[in-house]
C-alpha cells in the first residue's frame, strides 16, 4: 500500500480507500461487511469511508460493528462521515442540511454509529442554499474544538463556495476545510482538474475521490445497456442511471467501452486500470473504492502496481479514448 499526505495536513492516508455507498446496509450484510473490511485492512488500507446519508445510517451502522468486531485499533485507521442529506427516511427540516443544528446533531448520530469517539474526516456532503456559509464553518469548528472531528472538508462543492468558507475561516480564526470529496474518473476530470486547479497551492486542500468506475461503466459491463446486474439496475437507482450515463449526446457508455478495449489491447482488466489512473494525479490523497465481495476489492487493489506500469504514452491513449 501507499501512503499520501491529505494536502498540505499531517495526516496519511492509504492511497486507496474503502466505501460503504451502495453497499452498506443494502447489497451487502454484516457478514460479507465483516470480511470485506478484514481484507482491505489486510491489504493495508486505512481510511474507511461513509456518510449518514447511506441506507439512512444503516452503513455506519454496520461499518462501526464490523471495525469494533475486528478490534482494529483506533490510532490505526481513519474513518469519515459526511452530513447533509440526514439518515431519516423521510427527513424534517431540521434533519437535514448544514444548520448548526443538523451538522453538531448529525455528528453526534454518526459518532454513535460508527461506535467512535471523534471522525477523522468530517464532509460537508452538498452546499446548502438555505444556511449561511459562515454558520457551517462555525459549527465544523465547534466539532474541531471539542475534539469530536480531527478535520473537515466539503464533497462536490463549488470552488467559489470553499473560498468563501475557508475566507470566513481565517479571518474568524477557526478550523479551515481541507479536503474535497469530488467525483473523478475518465468520465469525469474537469472538477478536480480545472476546477479546484487553483486550491491545492492557494489552500493547500487534498482529495478523497469517488467512483472511481464511474459507478461500473469503466469496467464494460454495461456495454450493452443497464439491465440485471451491477449497481445500476438497483430497484431504486433510477436516479443514479440518469446520473451516471447522462445525456445521450455525451455518449458516456461508448467512451468506456473505448476504454475498456485499450485495456483489452494492453492485456489488462479495465478496472484496475482505471484506478490506476486515478492515483496517478498528484492532487488525489485516496481514491475511494466500492465493493460487494471481496474478489472485487482485491482485483481493484492491482491498481496500486498499475499505477507506475506504463509510460505517458498509454496513459494518453486511455484519455483519448474516454474523450467526448
Amino acid at each position: 500500500m501507499q501512503y499520501r499526505r491529505l494536502g498540505a495536513t499531517g495526516l496519511q492516508l492509504s492511497a486507496l480507500s474503502f466505501g460503504a455507498w451502495m453497499t452498506f446496509g443494502r447489497q451487502v450484510g454484516r457478514g460479507q461487511a465483516r470480511e470485506l473490511i478484514a481484507a482491505a485492512w489486510d491489504h493495508g488500507i486505512t481510511f474507511f469511508d461513509n456518510a449518514e446519508a447511506y441506507a439512512n445510517g444503516e452503513a455506519e451502522r454496520v461499518m462501526g460493528d464490523v471495525i469494533a468486531d475486528l478490534r482494529l485499533p483506533r490510532d490505526g485507521y481513519c474513518v469519515s462521515s459526511k452530513v447533509f442529506f440526514g439518515a431519516a427516511e423521510d427527513p424534517r427540516p431540521t434533519q437535514r442540511g448544514l444548520s448548526r443544528k443538523h451538522v453538531i446533531e448529525g455528528c453526534h448520530a454518526a459518532l454513535k454509529r460508527l461506535r467512535v469517539e471523534h471522525l477523522d474526516l468530517y464532509y460537508c456532503h452538498r452546499p446548502d442554499p438555505d444556511t449561511p456559509v459562515g454558520e457551517t464553518v462555525a459549527a465544523m469548528d465547534l466539532l474541531v474544538r471539542q475534539g469530536k472531528v480531527l478535520y473537515w472538508g466539503t464533497s462536490e462543492w463549488p470552488e467559489g463556495l470553499i473560498r468563501e468558507a475557508a475566507k470566513f475561516a481565517r479571518t474568524h480564526h477557526m478550523a479551515v476545510p481541507v479536503v474535497e470529496q469530488p467525483q473523478y474518473n475518465l468520465l469525469h476530470r474537469e472538477r478536480v482538474e480545472l476546477e479546484y486547479a487553483s486550491l491545492y497551492s492557494e489552500l493547500g486542500m487534498g482529495t478523497t475521490t469517488w467512483s472511481p468506475l464511474a459507478s461500473g461503466l469503466l469496467t464494460g459491463k454495461y456495454a450493452s445497456g443497464v439491465h440485471r446486474e451491477g449497481r445500476l439496475a438497483q430497484a431504486d437507482a433510477g436516479w443514479l442511471q440518469r446520473l451516471v450515463v447522462g445525456h445521450s449526446d455525451e455518449h458516456r457508455i461508448d467512451r468506456a467501452q473505448r476504454v475498456v478495449e485499450v485495456a483489452a489491447a494492453l492485456g489488462e482488466k479495465p478496472a484496475p486500470l482505471a484506478i490506476a489512473w486515478c492515483l496517478r494525479n498528484p492532487h488525489v490523497s485516496s481514491v475511494i473504492l466500492g465493493a460487494s465481495s471481496t474478489a472485487q476489492l482485491v482485483e481493484n487493489m492491482a491498481a496500486l502496481e498499475l499505477a507506475g506500469k506504463y509510460d505517458e504514452q498509454v496513459w494518453r491513449r486511455l484519455e483519448v479514448a474516454a474523450a467526448r
